[in-house]
Protein backbone atom coordinates (compact mmCIF):
# COMPACT_ATOMS: atom_id res chain seq x y z
CA UNK A 1 0.00 0.00 0.00
CA UNK A 2 1.48 3.42 -0.94
CA UNK A 3 2.16 5.95 1.78
CA UNK A 4 0.39 9.31 1.89
CA UNK A 5 2.62 12.10 3.14
CA UNK A 6 0.99 14.69 5.37
CA UNK A 7 2.65 17.56 7.25
CA UNK A 8 1.86 17.50 10.96
CA UNK A 9 2.12 20.33 13.45
CA UNK A 10 2.14 20.03 17.26
CA UNK A 11 -1.02 21.10 19.09
CA UNK A 12 -0.64 22.84 22.45
CA UNK A 13 -4.17 24.19 23.02
CA UNK A 14 -7.04 21.91 23.94
CA UNK A 15 -10.78 22.15 24.45
CA UNK A 16 -13.74 23.04 22.24
CA UNK A 17 -12.70 26.63 21.59
CA UNK A 18 -9.18 25.87 20.29
CA UNK A 19 -10.55 22.90 18.32
CA UNK A 20 -13.07 25.16 16.57
CA UNK A 21 -10.33 27.65 15.73
CA UNK A 22 -8.16 24.84 14.37
CA UNK A 23 -10.94 23.67 12.07
CA UNK A 24 -11.74 27.22 11.02
CA UNK A 25 -8.10 27.51 9.91
CA UNK A 26 -8.56 24.47 7.66
CA UNK A 27 -6.80 21.96 9.91
CA UNK A 28 -7.94 18.89 11.85
CA UNK A 29 -7.08 18.03 15.48
CA UNK A 30 -5.46 14.62 15.82
CA UNK A 31 -3.89 12.36 18.44
CA UNK A 32 -1.00 9.99 17.71
CA UNK A 33 -0.50 7.09 20.11
CA UNK A 34 1.00 3.61 20.33
CA UNK A 35 4.28 1.80 20.98
CA UNK A 36 4.10 2.69 24.68
CA UNK A 37 4.64 6.38 23.90
CA UNK A 38 2.79 9.28 25.44
CA UNK A 39 -0.06 10.45 23.18
CA UNK A 40 1.04 13.30 20.93
CA UNK A 41 -1.45 15.98 19.96
CA UNK A 42 -1.25 17.26 16.40
CA UNK A 43 -3.05 19.24 13.75
CA UNK A 44 -3.23 18.09 10.14
CA UNK A 45 -4.30 19.84 6.92
CA UNK A 46 -8.02 19.14 6.60
CA UNK A 47 -8.26 18.73 2.82
CA UNK A 48 -5.31 16.35 2.64
CA UNK A 49 -6.71 14.26 5.48
CA UNK A 50 -10.12 14.09 3.79
CA UNK A 51 -8.54 12.85 0.56
CA UNK A 52 -6.32 10.33 2.37
CA UNK A 53 -9.22 8.80 4.29
CA UNK A 54 -10.97 7.88 1.05
CA UNK A 55 -8.63 4.88 1.05
CA UNK A 56 -9.44 2.25 3.66
CA UNK A 57 -6.59 1.58 6.13
CA UNK A 58 -4.48 4.25 4.46
CA UNK A 59 -0.86 4.36 5.61
CA UNK A 60 0.02 7.94 6.54
CA UNK A 61 3.57 9.23 6.76
CA UNK A 62 3.55 12.14 9.19
CA UNK A 63 6.23 14.65 8.24
CA UNK A 64 7.61 17.31 10.54
CA UNK A 65 7.51 15.17 13.66
CA UNK A 66 10.19 15.59 16.34
CA UNK A 67 12.75 12.86 15.80
CA UNK A 68 11.71 12.26 12.20
CA UNK A 69 8.71 11.12 10.19
CA UNK A 70 6.28 8.60 11.70
CA UNK A 71 4.11 5.99 9.99
CA UNK A 72 0.54 5.79 11.26
CA UNK A 73 -2.81 4.17 10.56
CA UNK A 74 -6.15 5.92 11.22
CA UNK A 75 -7.98 4.09 14.02
CA UNK A 76 -10.93 6.40 14.73
CA UNK A 77 -12.37 9.24 12.68
CA UNK A 78 -14.99 11.75 13.82
CA UNK A 79 -16.97 13.47 11.07
CA UNK A 80 -19.50 16.27 10.96
CA UNK A 81 -22.87 14.47 10.64
CA UNK A 82 -24.17 17.01 8.11
CA UNK A 83 -21.15 18.25 6.16
CA UNK A 84 -19.18 15.00 6.31
CA UNK A 85 -15.98 16.92 7.04
CA UNK A 86 -13.34 15.36 9.31
CA UNK A 87 -13.41 16.81 12.83
CA UNK A 88 -10.90 14.63 14.66
CA UNK A 89 -8.59 11.70 13.92
CA UNK A 90 -6.96 9.12 16.19
CA UNK A 91 -3.78 7.70 14.65
CA UNK A 92 -1.84 4.58 15.63
CA UNK A 93 1.97 4.51 15.26
CA UNK A 94 3.17 1.53 13.22
CA UNK A 95 6.59 0.18 12.26
CA UNK A 96 7.72 -1.40 9.03
CA UNK A 97 7.50 -5.17 9.24
CA UNK A 98 5.20 -5.29 12.26
CA UNK A 99 1.74 -6.82 12.01
CA UNK A 100 -1.49 -5.08 12.85
CA UNK A 101 -5.11 -6.18 13.03
CA UNK A 102 -7.41 -4.26 10.70
CA UNK A 103 -10.84 -4.67 9.10
CA UNK A 104 -10.76 -5.36 5.36
CA UNK A 105 -13.75 -4.93 3.06
CA UNK A 106 -15.18 -8.08 1.48
CA UNK A 107 -16.18 -7.48 -2.15
CA UNK A 108 -18.41 -10.06 -3.89
CA UNK A 109 -17.71 -10.44 -7.62
CA UNK A 110 -20.14 -11.98 -10.14
CA UNK A 111 -23.83 -12.92 -10.10
CA UNK A 112 -25.68 -15.67 -8.26
CA UNK A 113 -28.44 -17.76 -9.90
CA UNK A 114 -31.42 -15.80 -11.19
CA UNK A 115 -33.85 -17.06 -8.53
CA UNK A 116 -31.38 -16.46 -5.70
CA UNK A 117 -30.53 -13.43 -3.60
CA UNK A 118 -27.08 -12.74 -2.16
CA UNK A 119 -27.20 -12.14 1.58
CA UNK A 120 -23.88 -10.72 2.79
CA UNK A 121 -23.60 -11.11 6.55
CA UNK A 122 -20.14 -9.56 6.91
CA UNK A 123 -19.10 -6.42 5.03
CA UNK A 124 -15.64 -6.21 6.62
CA UNK A 125 -13.52 -8.97 8.08
CA UNK A 126 -10.70 -8.61 10.63
CA UNK A 127 -7.30 -9.81 9.45
CA UNK A 128 -3.71 -9.59 10.60
CA UNK A 129 -1.29 -8.13 8.06
CA UNK A 130 1.95 -6.21 7.88
CA UNK A 131 1.31 -2.52 8.44
CA UNK A 132 2.93 -1.62 5.13
CA UNK A 133 1.20 -4.39 3.13
CA UNK A 134 -2.48 -4.16 4.04
CA UNK A 135 -4.67 -5.28 1.12
CA UNK A 136 -7.33 -2.74 0.06
CA UNK A 137 -10.05 -5.41 -0.11
CA UNK A 138 -10.68 -9.14 -0.36
CA UNK A 139 -12.61 -10.28 -3.43
CA UNK A 140 -14.79 -13.39 -3.37
CA UNK A 141 -16.40 -14.88 -6.48
CA UNK A 142 -20.13 -15.58 -6.17
CA UNK A 143 -20.61 -16.34 -9.86
CA UNK A 144 -23.24 -19.06 -10.33
CA UNK A 145 -23.75 -19.69 -6.62
CA UNK A 146 -27.06 -21.50 -6.01
CA UNK A 147 -29.63 -21.19 -3.23
CA UNK A 148 -28.12 -22.62 -0.05
CA UNK A 149 -24.50 -22.06 -1.09
CA UNK A 150 -22.39 -20.18 1.45
CA UNK A 151 -18.93 -18.70 1.93
CA UNK A 152 -17.29 -18.78 5.35
CA UNK A 153 -14.28 -16.85 6.55
CA UNK A 154 -12.03 -19.86 6.05
CA UNK A 155 -13.05 -20.02 2.36
CA UNK A 156 -11.65 -16.57 1.56
CA UNK A 157 -8.51 -16.41 -0.54
CA UNK A 158 -6.16 -14.14 1.42
CA UNK A 159 -2.99 -12.55 0.03
CA UNK A 160 0.36 -13.91 1.18
CA UNK A 161 1.25 -12.75 4.67
CA UNK A 162 -2.39 -12.03 5.62
CA UNK A 163 -4.17 -14.24 8.17
CA UNK A 164 -7.68 -14.33 9.57
CA UNK A 165 -8.40 -12.69 12.91
CA UNK A 166 -11.83 -14.33 13.14
CA UNK A 167 -13.11 -17.89 13.45
CA UNK A 168 -12.87 -19.73 10.08
CA UNK A 169 -16.47 -20.96 10.35
CA UNK A 170 -17.90 -17.41 10.59
CA UNK A 171 -20.52 -16.93 7.86
CA UNK A 172 -19.54 -14.21 5.38
CA UNK A 173 -22.30 -14.55 2.79
CA UNK A 174 -24.83 -17.04 1.47
CA UNK A 175 -27.51 -17.29 -1.19
CA UNK A 176 -31.18 -17.32 -0.22
CA UNK A 177 -34.33 -17.70 -2.31
CA UNK A 178 -35.52 -14.49 -3.89
CA UNK A 179 -38.90 -13.39 -2.43
CA UNK A 180 -42.03 -14.10 -4.46
CA UNK A 181 -44.52 -11.42 -5.48
CA UNK A 182 -46.90 -12.62 -2.74
CA UNK A 183 -44.18 -12.32 -0.11
CA UNK A 184 -43.30 -8.82 -1.26
CA UNK A 185 -46.98 -7.86 -1.10
CA UNK A 186 -47.23 -9.23 2.44
CA UNK A 187 -44.13 -7.30 3.48
CA UNK A 188 -45.70 -4.10 2.19
CA UNK A 189 -48.73 -4.78 4.38
CA UNK A 190 -51.24 -5.04 1.54
CA UNK A 191 -54.23 -7.20 2.54
CA UNK A 192 -55.79 -9.77 0.25
CA UNK A 193 -58.95 -8.84 -1.66
CA UNK A 194 -62.21 -10.51 -0.43
CA UNK A 195 -62.90 -13.88 -2.04
CA UNK A 196 -65.52 -14.00 -4.79
CA UNK A 197 -69.06 -14.32 -3.37
CA UNK A 198 -68.00 -13.29 0.13
CA UNK A 199 -70.60 -11.22 2.00
CA UNK A 200 -69.49 -7.69 2.73
CA UNK A 201 -71.34 -6.05 5.69
CA UNK A 202 -73.24 -2.89 4.82
CA UNK A 203 -72.40 0.41 6.43
CA UNK A 204 -74.42 1.07 9.60
CA UNK A 205 -75.75 4.59 10.32
CA UNK A 206 -74.35 6.11 13.54
CA UNK A 207 -77.77 6.25 15.24
CA UNK A 208 -78.50 2.62 14.57
CA UNK A 209 -74.96 1.71 15.65
CA UNK A 210 -75.57 3.00 19.20
CA UNK A 211 -79.27 2.15 19.39
CA UNK A 212 -80.12 5.75 20.35
CA UNK A 213 -83.02 7.66 18.79
CA UNK A 214 -82.30 10.93 16.98
CA UNK A 215 -82.66 13.93 19.27
CA UNK A 216 -85.75 16.10 18.56
CA UNK A 217 -85.14 19.34 16.76
CA UNK A 218 -84.87 22.42 19.00
CA UNK A 219 -88.24 23.98 19.72
CA UNK A 220 -90.29 20.99 18.59
CA UNK A 221 -93.11 19.41 20.61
Amino acid sequence: MPEVRIDAQPRTEFGKGPARRTRAAGRVPAVLYGHHQEPRHLTLPGHEVLLALRTANVLIRLEGMPGGAQLALPKAVQRDPIKGSVEHVDLLVVRRGEKVTVDIQVQPVGDVVSDGLLDQQVLQIPVEAEATAIPPAIEVSVEGMAIGDAVHAGDLQLPAGVTLAIEPDALVLHVIAAPTAAQIQAELGEGEAPAAGAEVPAAVPPAAETGAEPAPAEGSG
